[in-house]
């Protein structure tokens, strides 16, 4: 039985993409902060975790714990959006912290244990604001750019030790908790000389045709976790796939 471990599992794509893996019969380490059993079936196959991205010793803890691994999703992050220009820079601290650094030190820590099996792959789930400008989203986006840059270079260091690195971008995703769980990041973002330029651009985000939803998330993780082309970017929902086609 393949095995596979999840960071930020607690809603969302995470707990999508957690739910899908189990359903296809894999052993699946589904990892959160503070871990909820009441978000999924019971199943022999599952084993929750706790897991802060931004703590060395939580993820080198829970990787023990997990055992033996064939793939590794970093999917753990936050948001922000709001004018950079009133983004306190402790938010853009917050945001790199867990969005870039946290997905590079699970990296770290899962690398060698990969290596020492032979191989395996790492997914990391950014965003398609790395296919396409998105305002008032300058922090978010350079987090998640970053990463998207990390992993192409570490594809190449890391494919002679049979570890393959993968990258999956959502789009919008208006039914996640994205926006609620950035509240109060979010509060006094946008000053008043910014106000105008917001409104058009929020009133945008409400008229969308294209979008992300959880399951296209899930599905897309699954076909970079089974894909040996040697393909990087596996865009998640219509949205995404149309900004990728686009490029």
């Amino acid at each position: 039985m393949k095995s596979i471990l999840i960071t930020g599992t607690s809603s969302g794509y995470g707990l999508a993409t957690a739910r899908h893996f189990l359903a296809q019969g894999w052993r699946v380490v589904a990892t959160m902060r503070t871990p909820k059993p009441g978000l999924f079936p019971a199943s022999p196959n599952l084993q929750l975790l706790p897991l802060d991205v931004t703590d060395l010793g939580s993820i080198q803890a829970a990787l023990d714990a997990a055992g033996d691994l064939d793939a590794i999703v970093n999917n753990a992050g936050i948001g922000v959006v709001g004018a950079f220009e009133a983004t306190p820079m402790a938010t853009v601290d917050e945001v790199f912290a867990t969005n870039t650094f946290g997905t590079m030190a699970v990296c770290q820590a899962a690398i060698p244990r990969l290596r020492a099996r032979g191989g395996g792959v790492l997914v990391n789930v950014t965003s398609s604001v790395t296919l396409a400008r998105m305002p008032l989203a300058a922090a978010y986006s350079a987090s998640k750019a970053a990463v998207d840059a990390f992993t192409a270079s570490l594809a190449f260091e890391l494919e002679p030790f049979g570890i393959r690195s993968k990258l999956v971008l959502p789009g919008y995703g208006p039914t996640t908790a994205f926006a609620a769980n950035g509240g109060d990041r979010m509060q006094g973002l946008v000053p008043p000389a910014y106000a105008a330029f917001a409104e058009k651009v929020f009133a945008g985000f409400a008229n969308v045709t294209l979008t992300t939803r959880e399951s296209d998330v899930a599905e897309a993780v699954w076909r970079a976790v089974q894909d040996t082309t040697g393909q990087l970017r596996f865009p998640a929902g219509a949205d995404a796939v149309a900004l990728a086609q686009a490029r």
